[in-house]
């Protein structure tokens, strides 16, 4: 008996040494760099790992903008039917844009609905403006909201997101301001809660749509993506009359930071309603990111991903160690049901298995100028032409003209590809159109997000005027 004892304490070592290896394992494919879950309404914290580590807000900068632009109208300084125009200054940020011609007027309606749902940055200044004056003054507004809040390791410098270093936040202090937009202005929450917009002829979708449509309860809030930050998500879920909030900061894909949202509320709602307080966190558990945050944390493959996020794995959706959500080996996830017959996975089946079944049908929101009122407070006199163009992405760029040069040889054989052909792509990106259509050089759309077949790189703003 006693040597089938110490037989079985020397092989302890020996499986203590594996479970290491088998989390090391886990956590070298991709992390989750900061999240927490708190109760809506009392800011119990659920649960939480570097809640107070400083991170890039991205775009869930665009809750602030939107919480002091609310905070205006209920002061009666504006109104939903305020103008809203397209200045130069806002036409210059680069894309997620509408790329609206400058000197356009729109509602502060449209354009809260613009930024919170489409995460438009040229909006974003826009509104900003509207609202304050100037963008300096509006960032001002938004460091004045945030010290009041209680967002002890935030601060803004600009008031839609793109990169900027000194632009820095928390979990903590981003699920603080989540709950005081709704719970301060409850009509946020018909802002929010769309999978897309209709402009025009135009859909434009929602990166947390599929949250939206799929979630159990699902009702908000924004999500954002710098290459500094990764891809973060402030998502909110109601349940039998409760509402959790989740921020979750450095997921290494869109699809990621959505599974993990949904495997933080299906474990939330089963636990107690108490706990610390969000308020009560802090002190700092770390600095931001190094610089190229998205490269060195690598995107999941589908069998990753299935192995972390299936939620046939158990009940709870996904193995279970020490009380932590945890993966299966990735080598030993049967994928073939979930691939297609050419091989590539096949994401629809994966996101049922993943996320659950879409619950209810994509329906965007129609969106339009509206009928702004009164004089805007910016001037946007100012010629298009002197709005810079965003930077193409080099390595798409260099395909497009490839892809271009081989449409121009099958269409006209005896031609050389030269002289005007060989300037067809940047004229083609002055005017906003995608290869193929006619080149229209009289009006430029300036990296407007309705531009099909090229992508961009998002390059690092001009420093904010309120520095």
């Amino acid at each position: 008996m006693y040597a089938s004892f110490f037989g079985r304490l020397s092989i302890a070592p020996v499986f203590v040494a594996a479970i290491g290896l088998f989390i090391l394992s886990y956590s070298a494919h991709a992390e989750i760099g900061a999240h927490i879950l708190v109760d809506a309404k009392s800011g119990a914290v659920i649960d939480q790992k570097n809640a107070t580590r400083k991170w890039y807000p991205a775009s869930l900068t665009k809750l602030m903008t939107a919480y002091v632009t609310f905070k205006a109208i209920r002061a009666e300084k504006i109104s939903l039917n305020s103008a809203v125009v397209q200045s130069q200054n806002s036409a210059s940020e680069p894309p997620s844009k509408m790329g609206f011609k400058i000197g356009t007027k729109f509602t502060v309606d449209t354009a809260l609905k613009i930024i919170l749902i489409k995460s438009a940055n040229d909006v974003a200044v826009a509104l900003g403006e509207a609202v304050a004056g100037s963008e300096a003054g509006f960032i001002a507004m938004m460091n004045a909201e945030a010290r009041r809040l209680g967002m002890t390791h935030t601060r803004f410098s600009n008031p839609h997101g793109l990169p900027d270093n000194s632009q820095v936040t928390t979990a903590r202090d981003m699920a603080i301001l989540a709950m005081a937009l709704r719970r301060d202005f409850p009509e946020s929450r018909e802002f929010y809660n769309h999978p897309g917009i209709r402009f025009g002829k135009k859909t434009l979708r929602s990166a947390n749509r599929e949250f939206l449509l799929r979630v159990k309860g699902a009702n908000g809030m924004k999500t954002g993506y710098i290459c500094n930050s990764g891809y973060n998500v402030a998502a909110s879920v109601t349940r039998r009359g409760r509402t959790l909030i989740a921020i979750i900061m450095g997921a290494s894909s869109g699809l990621e930071r959505t599974a993990f949202a949904r495997q933080l509320f299906d474990a939330g709602f089963k636990k107690g309603r108490g706990g610390k307080k969000v308020t009560s966190l802090s002190g700092s558990s770390g600095n931001p990111p190094a610089n190229g945050y998205c490269r060195r944390n690598k995107k999941l493959s589908s069998k990753q991903y299935m192995a972390r996020y299936d939620m046939k794995n158990t009940q709870g959706g996904g193995l279970l160690f020490f009380g932590k959500q945890k993966t299966r080996n990735p080598a030993k996830v049967d994928t073939s049901s979930f691939t297609k017959s050419n091989g590539k996975p096949d994401w629809a089946k994966i996101l049922d298995r993943t996320l659950g079944p879409r619950r209810i049908a994509y329906k965007p929101l129609p969106v339009g100028l509206g009928k702004p009122k009164g004089t805007p407070s910016v001037s946007a006199s100012i010629p298009a032409e002197n709005i810079p163009l965003p930077v193409a992405n080099p390595i798409r760029k260099a395909k497009m003209e490839m892809r271009t040069k081989l449409q121009t040889a099958q269409t006209e054989p005896a031609a050389e590809v030269t002289g005007a052909s060989a300037g067809t792509i940047p004229q083609i990106e002055a005017a906003g159109q995608r290869p193929g259509s006619a080149v229209n050089t009289s009006k430029a759309a300036h990296g407007s997000i309705f531009r099909k077949g090229m992508d961009f790189t998002v390059p690092v703003p001009a420093p904010s005027p309120s520095k």
